[in-house]
């Protein structure tokens, strides 16, 4: 045959490949090509050791007779797939869980088959999802998890909160909520941070915890040293657990924050000089540690704290482990059995609480078992507001001063003037130094009432900002011994 009536390889290849794959567009622009039939995408430009999508079409090719092609030829088919797709109507990846059609949610179980969890009003099934659904999309960080097992008749919570050393019943049912809010791909959870003596097994139930959603490959990780290392692992998976956390410091604290609630990056695409690409992050976070010092306000409304106590009786890893892996199924099936009757329950929104929706899963949670995990929620914020007013000098001589106010008053000064009140206050008749971090002026000041607000409004006192013509204010007030929060409920 002459060369001119011979197909280009490209046409071969670009023909190939749309008769076996979907390809669609992400909003932000990235492309993804999907096995028709079936829900796991990979990105087209990926060069991942999960295996590309230029290696899947090249096995494909090779196999089915149609032969081996060059590396331009690939390039230049790609590059054509690439401009196709980005005139296609665009579809979210989802990584781990996701949302369905009819208020269902689905779990990737990270099996080959692409078998996944769909679970509804009524119960849950395993089943594989309509790519126009649900599109999985895999990293090395997801793992496969067991088949869960129906009708456990709730005995996998059971095992499971028998292998933790969870310290009491309120912190295993803030457990099994934080579980469940797990399992919600739109519901922001605060951040478990486990906590206990040396020995008390932290890391082992972290790991436990995060198996459950990740499977046996799951493991905690160190901190990582800086911001953009944390944001690309958060990326990457579902759950994030950081092990062993003895210090935070106040920019890895600000991105622990806007992981629990959700926040996007932007970076420099690369070879580009003004293109730019986004990452959108909210996922679950786990943290172990016996104590990470000075809390900052705004992270101790995101922080779940679970304590361990010390085991009675000690277990070689091996045993443990191979009793944790047999039980799973029964575990992960129970979970899920959970979740489906705590989201049929209806509850009040709580409306006083930083992360509401959680709140509201445990008063569902509440409603639908006859816990007391909406208490024990409260209870662990006020305790966690006590750690904050320990760490920070500041709320405490903010606090020192609001004892002697009589209740119902209200006091207006400029910031530097609170700012001489509580230096002065701090100093005493002893003239003691002040301490390191100590605000210097009156602006220091007020940034630092913004971040200690909450925390001052959970002991009675509340710190408003105004202005009048001749200078803005501070305003400092207590409300009537009536209108005073209850023990562990915050404004």
């Amino acid at each position: 045959m002459p060369d001119d009536d011979k197909t280009p390889a490209r046409e071969i290849i670009a023909d190939y490949a749309q008769s076996h794959f979907r390809y669609f567009r992400t909003a932000d622009g990235t492309v993804y090509a999907q096995k028709k039939g079936h829900p796991v995408a990979r990105p087209i430009r990926s060069q991942g050791t999960t295996g590309s999508h230029r290696q899947e079409l090249m096995v494909g090719l090779f196999k089915d007779g149609c032969g081996v092609f060059n590396g331009t030829a690939l390039k230049e088919a790609l590059d054509l797939i690439e401009a196709l797709a980005l005139t296609e109507d665009t579809q979210a990846v989802h990584i781990r869980v996701a949302p369905g059609f009819d208020g269902a949610t689905w779990l990737d179980l990270g099996r080959d088959d692409g078998q996944s969890v769909r679970i509804h009003a009524t119960g849950w099934d395993i089943t594989v999802p309509d790519p126009r659904e649900v599109c999985w999309r895999r990293t090395q960080l997801t793992g496969e998890l067991s088949l869960p097992v129906k009708d456990t008749g709730g005995k996998g919570i059971d095992l499971l909160l028998r292998l933790c050393n969870f310290a009491g019943a309120e912190t295993e049912c803030l457990a099994l909520a934080w579980l469940i809010g797990c399992l919600g791909p739109s519901v922001p959870v605060p951040a478990p941070f486990l906590t206990g003596p040396q020995g008390a097994g932290k890391s082992t139930g972290g790991r436990m915890l995060v198996r459950i959603i990740e499977g046996m490959s799951g493991d905690l990780r160190r901190a990582p040293k800086d911001e953009a290392n944390l944001i690309a692992a958060v990326a990457a998976g579902w759950v994030t657990a950081l092990d062993n956390l003895s210090h935070l410091t106040p920019d890895l604290a600000d991105a622990m924050c806007c992981i629990v609630t959700g926040a996007e990056d932007v970076k420099r695409a690369l070879f580009t000089d003004g293109d730019v690409f986004r990452t959108g992050y909210r996922r679950p976070l786990l943290m172990t540690g016996i104590d990470v010092g000075v809390i900052r306000p705004d992270l101790a409304e995101r922080l779940l704290p679970l304590r361990l106590e010390r085991p009675k009786v000690r277990r070689t890893e091996a045993e443990l482990w191979a009793e944790y892996e047999e039980i799973l199924p029964v575990v992960l099936g129970s979970l899920l059995d959970l979740t489906v009757k705590v989201r049929a329950a209806e509850a009040e929104i709580p409306t006083d609480l930083r992360m509401a929706d959680f709140a509201h899963l445990c008063a569902q949670l509440d409603a639908a078992t006859g816990f007391g995990t909406l208490r024990a929620y409260r209870a662990s914020l006020d305790d966690l507001n006590d750690d904050v007013i320990e760490g920070d000098l500041l709320a405490q001589t903010v606090l020192q001063h609001a004892a002697d106010v009589a209740p119902g008053t209200e006091q207006r000064m400029t910031s530097a003037e609170w700012l001489y009140l509580f230096t002065r206050l701090y100093v005493g008749e002893d003239c003691r130094p002040l301490p390191k971090g100590w605000p210097t002026t009156g602006k220091v000041l007020s940034d630092r009432l913004k971040r200690l607000q909450p925390t001052l409004a959970a002991r009675g006192l509340f710190v408003d900002w105004g202005r009048t013509k001749a200078a803005r204010y501070i305003e400092l007030s207590r409300p009537p011994a009536s209108l005073m929060p209850e023990q562990g409920q915050a404004f």
